[in-house]
């Protein structure tokens, strides 16, 4: 069972931060092979889920409330360790990341900007297309939204 803790960026241990960095460059810089800014200067808006399986970080997103990045609440850096994605661990943080969006900001309208392979997946959540395909760092992508 994977263990769901939902802080703020201040709230983290430099261990914790360290991990979930690390995870996230893991995936999307080295596997995705996309040269971005992972660190955007957004982590401290956003509140964070962290997907721990053996006191492991092995799943994570952040989210923000409404205007802090989409005019609607919306989850980014949606990850799971290559090693646990057969897990469905994917869908319970998303999960977690969505009763976060309810609970803290008090509302249900969520955007995502979603990768374009991972649709069915979103769709299967309950978010539905909106607008044309785009790149965003030479990676297919589409706008979601849940409402």
């Amino acid at each position: 069972m994977l263990e769901i803790k939902v802080m703020n960026f201040t709230e983290f241990n430099t261990e914790e931060l360290y991990n979930v960095l690390q995870l996230r460059s893991d995936i999307f810089v080295v596997e995705q092979d996309c040269v971005y800014l992972d660190i955007d200067g957004k982590d401290d808006k956003a509140v964070h889920v962290v997907g721990l399986k053996d006191n492991k970080v092995v799943a994570y997103t952040r989210v923000f409330k409404p205007g802090d990045y989409f005019d609607e609440a919306s989850i980014g850096r949606v990850a799971v360790h290559k090693e646990y994605r057969k897990f469905g661990y994917g869908k319970v943080i998303m999960q977690a990341s969505i009763k976060v969006v309810k609970e803290h900001f008090n509302c249900t309208e969520i955007k995502i900007s979603a990768q374009k392979y991972l649709t069915k997946f979103y769709t299967d959540l309950g978010f539905n297309t909106i607008g044309e395909e785009y790149l965003e760092d030479g990676i297919p992508h589409i706008g979601m939204l849940k409402t």
